[in-house]
């Protein structure tokens, strides 16, 4: 029998005593969230949302169904459960099903409450610094600061328990002039550390010298990557290659053992490292393990959810994704060590004709085998001439191997940043440095 829900526990408790499948599995998502929206230099949006997203999986005959609801009543909730066991009895049998999860505990992480309940005023102040800036510069700024928490569950008819709350600040502007534009984002699990200020006037900056912008030709050259670009690059390698089941389909760059890219990089990733944006258990509720994906340029491990890693004959590393789910596991808490560089300037030394680039959109996966991908940069593209950054020039495009321009990779700050990755529901979190790669092929201008 379900009832109205009293908490989380009791919820996926009445809900897996009221299925009789031979495995059911519950994932609630809890969320509370506000952003507060700017354009032309002038708040026009505060909008707060509250949700709790039910996702009932069962198996049945090594045949499994999900369905989901947001309805919280009894009647939705046992309509749910109906529809994950009609949509079992509709499927092919799978004899390859993994089980599911074992019971597993966490170390609690403790959320920042000034950044779960920020307050419109609060988030007022910070985006109304930055209009001031914009407004003292003649130039006009655009964007969003977005607060709040949300609290993951999974349960499961192994007796698995298991949640983790998340609390993520997110600040992105952009400042915008007739002829120039210039990109700042801050993110932190506290919104006390987003400096407003300063990422007002990093944008502004950018968008005051981006004006008047030139071409340059086409071609290859050194570039220097800030953090907005470089967790661009990471966040689609995750994507395309750094699961089990991409290897295991022969669609990944990675080659396990053997050396991918330059000695001066290495990626890995940590649910659990407090720098980055924890989450510490995955959507079958399996706790992250810290997984070395690159060390030293040598391809050293893969991020497996429960089905891979079954085939693999492996443990999860904990980063499956809600099912039903075609692309395998995901690495979502990554980090990229950095350098001896002390700053972006100083990576700039010794290029006598190179590219500054501030981030990269409109990125779309060319090959994903070579780890190709194609984009744009945007919002502060620069000269660098003799090691110095001389002037504005219009956006390029570039199509390039991320693996083969990483090999080129001759400097990394030592300072890194953390980034918010594409999906602003506070999932991934990406910690990297800035970058100099000594080769990087842009093959147009933009208009």
């Amino acid at each position: 029998m379900i009832s109205e829900r009293r908490d989380l526990r009791d919820l996926t408790d009445e809900i897996l005593s009221a299925s009789d499948a031979e495995q059911t599995e519950v994932i609630v998502t809890e969320s509370d969230t506000a952003l507060t929206r700017f354009a032309n230099s002038e708040i026009h949006q505060n909008v707060a949302e509250r949700n709790i997203d039910v996702r009932i999986r069962v198996i049945n005959q090594q045949r499994t169904g999900v369905a989901s609801t947001n309805q919280m009543g009894a009647d939705a909730l046992r309509e749910a459960l109906a529809r994950a066991l009609e949509s079992a009895r509709t499927q092919p049998a799978r004899p390859d099903l993994p089980p599911l999860a074992p019971p597993a505990k966490l170390d609690p992480i403790v959320v920042d409450d000034a950044t779960a309940h920020a307050t419109p005023e609060e988030r007022a102040q910070r985006v109304g610094a930055i209009c001031a800036q914009a407004d003292a510069a003649g130039v006009r700024a655009f964007g969003a600061l977005s607060t709040g928490s949300v609290n993951y569950a999974v349960a499961n008819s192994n007796g698995l328990f298991i949640s983790s709350p998340r609390a993520v600040a997110h600040l992105r502007t952009v400042a915008m002039a007739d002829d120039g534009s210039g990109y700042a984002d801050r993110t932190s699990s506290h919104l006390a550390d987003i400096d407003a200020e300063a990422a007002g006037a990093e944008a502004i900056d950018k968008c005051m010298r981006t004006r008047g912008a030139e071409p340059i030709e086409p071609g290859v050259y050194p570039v220097i990557l800030e953090e907005y670009a470089v967790a661009e690059l990471i966040e689609y390698l995750s994507f395309i290659g750094f699961s089990g089941l991409a290897v295991e389909e022969g669609r990944s760059f990675m080659r396990p053992g053997e050396k991918i890219t330059g000695e001066a990089i290495s990626i890995w990733d940590d649910g659990a490292d407090l720098t980055g944006l924890p989450m510490p258990l995955d959507w079958e509720g399996v706790p992250r393990r810290r997984v070395e994906i690159i060390a030293g340029g040598a391809a050293t491990g893969l991020v497996h959810d429960m089905a891979s890693a079954a085939r693999a004959g492996v443990e999860s590393t904990g980063h499956g994704l809600p099912a039903p789910n075609p692309t395998g596991a995901l690495a979502v808490n990554l980090f990229m060590a950095g350098g001896s560089a002390k700053s972006k300037d100083e990576l700039c030394e010794g290029i006598e004709r190179g590219v500054w680039v501030s981030r990269f959109w409109y990125v779309n996966i060319v090959h994903p085998k070579q780890s190709q991908l194609t984009g744009m940069t945007r919002d502060g593209t620069f000269l660098i001439e003799n090691g110095k950054v001389t002037r504005a020039i219009k956006n390029m495009r570039f199509t390039q191997s991320v693996m083969e321009a990483f090999g080129t990779a001759s400097a990394l700050t030592s300072e890194t940043k953390l980034q918010a990755g594409d999906d602003y529901d506070f999932t991934a979190g990406i910690r990297v440095p800035a970058v100099r790669l000594d080769r990087f092929n842009f093959t147009s201008v933009t208009r």
